[in-house]
């Protein structure tokens, strides 16, 4: 399996209109034990959004990134539920039928636990469209103790939840 280098987003949101007019969003990534974990910002485009984070504390090595359906970051992060599918069947890059509009690349913590990245996804919105990422019980950011596999279902055998940020209006 070769791995996806790509810089990988992260939601949270306090939704504004940026100085371009643009929809943007950013909320603090925390630990199951609350422990602040950096800042993404998230940038509505006509074609997707842009997400930018800054993080640290993060465990060493790969880990699988996704946004879940359900905007709940309880301490062990299950309330959070699925993936977020945006019409798409199946979990994985690498699986027809797939991607889950949620999935995303995995995300590489060098030892410092220290990363900056940047991604865009194509599959979800900061508006009420299509894959937007507001419905009634909104969306969370995951991140997990392992690398996504990009096809076991229904989740990419990421391993447990480490971390979590609601996607909030």
């Amino acid at each position: 399996m070769k791995p996806i280098h790509a810089a990988v987003p992260l939601f949270a949101l306090a939704v504004s209109l940026g100085a371009s007019g643009a929809l943007a969003a950013s909320a603090n990534l925390t630990s199951a034990d609350g422990k602040d974990l950096g800042t993404v910002e998230l940038t509505g485009t006509p074609n997707g959004v842009i997400l930018h984070a800054t993080l640290a504390g993060l465990p060493a090595g790969t880990h699988g990134f996704h946004i879940h359906e359900t905007g709940a970051c309880t301490p062990d992060f299950k309330a959070a539920g699925d993936h977020f599918a945006g019409g798409a069947e199946k979990h994985g890059f690498n699986v027809e039928g797939g991607p889950h509009a949620g999935d995303m690349p995995n995300i590489h913590v060098p030892d410092s636990g220290e990363l900056e990245f940047e991604v865009f996804n194509p599959l979800v919105s900061l508006d009420d469209g299509e894959g937007g990422l507001f419905d009634q019980d909104g969306t969370a950011i995951i991140i997990h103790s392992g690398g996504d596999d990009y096809e076991s279902q229904p989740s990419g055998d990421a391993g447990d939840r480490i971390a979590c940020a609601v996607i909030e209006q």
